[in-house]
């Protein structure tokens, strides 16, 4: 008969996962380290280096000093499907893919939160920097997705497509520590992980120089840059509707702020050439090679299927700068059902379009074709694709993918 609470911890090779074991077992739970394996496919290559062999005998050597047990699991065929697939598919149609919130949706808090329930595990725990509180709702038990306690790494974002069925077997034993506190007690531990430096690129795969990685899916292909001027007559068209709330809005006026233009290249001059339209995503300076623009140039527009980049001079310009964005129906995805908007109706959080940016002020308007999100302060380069999060206070209360 089991007596403790047993937790199946994702090992990473990590400080953060390795820390997180070690504070389950002080806290009394029988705990499984597991190791995922993501990745094996020698016809693509991630990285020169070899990381996951390196970080799987982290893993395993940290269960050894923790005395636990351990195990690899094998999730690339998974992983291949579900992430790497979804990102070749997304950069192809000209959207920009989040796969860190991909692989916590579909492949650490599913196929590995399965594993685990084999194992007769009751909960799944992470290193991740984020909290969970669990409050009763109507007489049931909600359970709410909260910030990390250090503000320069909480990772609440990354975890904003978890449903209520996976925060309830979810554990984030270190999100409450500083990073400085969880290395600490990493050495006081004697654990391998200590002063191992935070691992960079897809999760649990490590380093990806994305560019490399695509073109060996998504061939280069050469197509013109077109810059868009400031003073564009279609911007005239799409200003913030005068003396009235976003709520009242109509729909023609909410979709000329939320719904992204799309350009045509008679609309601009062409200023140069790029090697793929699928390389570069909204909001990028980076990589356009083309000198003698004054300003700093950024991509404000994609065409997959002319193979047109659009671009604007400045960090001012219009098309880079947008009040608003749109999350259709079957896209939105509340963490917290029992405040789901309901058609015709609003409200206003706090909000952000990628990891580590600051909560922003928007207003939130349900209506029949999906969910309209519109921002106080213009936000930098919404790109289709990337993954909207609403907050209230220190709680993600949900998310959706921009249309």
């Amino acid at each position: 008969m089991k007596t403790k609470p047993r937790v199946v911890v994702g090992l990473s090779g990590g400080v953060d996962s390795s820390v997180a074991a070690k504070l389950l077992i002080d806290q009394g739970y029988e705990v499984i380290g597991m190791f995922m394996k993501n990745w094996h496919d020698e016809s693509v290559t991630i990285s020169n280096e070899c990381p996951w062999l390196e970080d799987s005998t982290d893993a395993m050597l940290v269960a050894e000093t923790l005395n636990i047990p351990f195990q690899a699991i094998d999730l690339s065929a998974e992983y291949q499907k579900r992430i790497v697939d979804y990102m070749f598919a997304e950069y192809s149609a000209g959207r920009t893919p989040n796969p860190d919130i991909l692989c916590n949706r579909e492949i650490k808090f599913d196929i590995f939160l399965k594993a685990a329930l084999q194992l007769k595990a009751d909960f799944v725990a992470t290193g991740h920097y984020c909290q969970k509180g669990t409050i009763e709702v109507d007489g049931n038990p909600v359970h709410k997705l909260l910030a990390g306690a250090d503000a320069n790494k909480d990772q609440s974002y990354f975890l904003c497509q978890l449903s209520q069925e996976q925060l309830a077997k979810a554990l984030f034993p270190i999100g409450h520590l500083q990073k400085s506190q969880v290395r600490i007690i990493a050495k006081q531990a004697g654990l391998v992980t200590a002063e191992k430096k935070d691992s960079q690129g897809l999760c649990f795969i490590g380093k990806v120089r994305l560019p490399d990685f695509l073109q060996q899916q998504l061939k280069p292909k050469q197509g013109n840059i077109i810059q868009i001027p400031e003073d564009f007559s279609d911007y005239q068209l799409h200003q913030l509707p005068a003396s009235k709330a976003p709520q009242d809005w109509s729909q023609a006026e909410l979709d000329s702020i939320c719904i992204p233009l799309a350009y045509l290249p008679s609309q601009g001059k062409v200023i140069g050439e790029h090697r793929g339209a699928h390389y570069f995503t909204v909001g990028q300076r980076k990589g356009l090679q083309v000198g003698g623009t004054g300003k700093p140039l950024f991509v404000i527009a994609t065409d997959t299927q002319q193979n047109v980049i659009f671009t604007g001079l400045g960090e001012e310009h219009p098309g880079l700068n947008r009040y608003g964005l749109f999350v259709k129906t079957d896209q939105i995805h509340w963490i917290r059902k029992d405040l789901q908007l309901q058609v015709g109706t609003h409200a206003v959080y706090s909000a952000r379009i990628r990891y580590r940016q600051a909560l922003s002020k928007a207003t939130l308007i349900q209506r029949e074709n999906g969910l309209y999100v519109f921002f106080e302060k213009a936000q930098k380069g919404i790109a289709a694709g990337q993954f909207v999060a609403w907050y209230e206070g220190e709680e993600c209360i949900g998310s959706g993918t921009i249309d």
